[in-house]
């Protein structure tokens, strides 16, 4: 009996110690900063990556994410999947402008504002958040956006169908930076001015305006500022950071976000495209190559994926396609018009296929010039075959078969038989050979060569 109630004492007095140690484990273990970084333009890819790394430390149960900027700007719509990541996420975000030198221009403005802290290094800048999508369809010509007390050109105080699409962009990009402020409590009147003005701030004037929430020197002194400070993450609850002592541990994209990020850029998805187009047009000119077709598949399906996740223009692509389909067309039937109507259709549709002028998201003319250039050196190619085609022997049919040598299998008075160019054929003439005798074709009448006898080759060329 006592060795029982040594035993019940034993268990308790294990079950207590194992309970007391259980929390402050927990707590070491949830002291854990994880780190992304977004370095460039912002894109599918990148939003791929915050997303996947904000799923990541809510499954690790991390104190907060820093989330490191240093961006030009991007793509409107994967700047509103982050943010909208951002606020639904059950850790706090840390954004965080950083190293000197960097910038959050532009859709980086709208995610820092999106954060559930806000900090920036010593000698960054932060604003010019003015949208662009709306730009010219062509790239390097002015996008043609008003300015305040701008008339159109018959001098109507009434604004265009271009100006008020612009209007519509803008407000609706005013309304949406006003609402993060709002909601993180910043100064959203500075974000109304750097959306409309697309008005800059240095990192002690963004302080100073209550743009950002602190400035630190790199991300051990951020998370030694931000230790102690309550924030309101999804769902309303508020956390107190208990960031002092965290680890820091950086998240890099996988190698899915880091293919993602190279055939979403306009110009590798351009060359894809057109590696898919052509492959399969020199498989169908070549059945049986395999390689063209394999390798065209691939590109055109990777073109094609990476188009999804860009904004295009259809009407581009149209062109673009009419300008391919008249260049093949001018390959085999050489009018010149065609082959002229073909590049200049696919020249404008490769200009306009993109409805992007986002930092990092433009169609470089040089790329579209390159592939120009191929397309008619490959046209002038194929017309320079088939005009020496044209002008070279008949190498198919009767005229192929006229002056071949043949040799006599076997002859009877004027018929018998021949072997040329690899077969045996049935013969006629108006002379008597011998078997091995060697004649020239000079005719074909159905399935019958008419033969002659051969030129002797002194006389052919010694005698007028």
């Amino acid at each position: 009996m006592q060795t029982v109630r040594a035993a019940l004492v034993a268990a308790t007095v294990l079950v207590a110690l194992v309970l007391s140690i259980r929390p402050g484990a927990a707590e070491d273990s949830s002291r854990l900063a994880l780190t992304i970084s977004i370095d460039g333009a912002i894109g599918p890819a990148t939003a791929s990556y915050v997303k996947d790394a904000l799923a990541k430390a809510a499954e690790r149960r991390a104190e907060v994410i820093i989330l490191r900027m240093n961006t030009p700007g991007g793509l409107s719509s994967s700047m509103r999947e982050i943010i909208t990541d951002v606020l639904a996420s059950p850790v706090p975000v840390i954004g965080y402008v950083a190293p000197s030198g960097a910038h959050a221009a532009s859709a980086g403005t709208y995610i820092l504002y999106a954060t559930h802290i806000a900090a920036m290094a010593p000698g960054t800048n932060i604003g010019a958040a003015t949208p662009v999508q709306l730009g010219s369809p062509i790239p390097g010509l002015p996008s043609g956006t008003p300015e305040k007390g701008d008339k159109d050109k018959k001098g109507s105080d009434h604004p265009s169908e271009t100006d008020t699409m612009t209007m519509k962009v803008t407000n609706d990009a005013v309304a949406f930076i006003r609402s993060l402020a709002e909601l993180r409590g910043r100064n959203a009147d500075w974000a109304e001015k750097a959306v409309r003005e697309a008005a800059t701030l240095s990192a002690k004037g963004a302080l100073q305006a209550k743009v950002i929430d602190l400035i630190a020197q790199d991300q051990a002194d951020l998370l030694k500022q931000v230790d102690g400070r309550a924030v309101e993450v999804a769902g309303g609850k508020v956390q107190h950071l208990a960031t002092k002592d965290a680890v820091i541990e950086a998240i890099d994209p996988g190698w899915l976000a880091k293919s993602l990020a190279i055939i979403t850029d306009p110009n590798v998805a351009f060359v894809l495209l057109m590696v898919g187009i052509y492959g399969l047009i020199f498989e169908f000119m070549s059945p049986g190559a395999v390689a063209p077709g394999v390798v065209g598949t691939i590109c055109l399906l990777l073109g094609l994926y990476a188009l999804n996740m860009l904004p295009i223009n259809y009407a581009g692509f149209a062109l673009m396609l009419v300008g391919i389909a008249l260049l093949a067309f001018e390959a085999f039937n050489p009018t010149v018009v065609i082959g002229i109507g073909g590049v200049i259709a696919f020249v404008l549709g490769a200009a306009m296929l993109f409805r992007i002028e986002a930092p990092g998201y433009r169609l470089s003319w040089s790329v579209i010039g390159i592939v120009a250039a191929m397309l008619v050196g490959l046209i002038v190619v194929v017309l320079g075959a088939l005009r020496r085609a044209r002008k070279g022997p008949v190498r198919l049919g009767a005229q192929a078969m006229r002056g071949l040598p043949a040799e006599v299998l076997d002859w009877s008075e004027t018929t018998g038989h021949v072997f040329t160019n690899g077969e045996r054929w049935q013969a006629r003439g108006t002379e008597t050979f011998k078997s091995g005798e060697m004649v020239e074709v000079a005719n074909i009448v159905g399935l019958t060569l008419v033969v002659r006898r051969a030129p002797a080759a002194t006389g052919e060329g010694g005698t007028t």
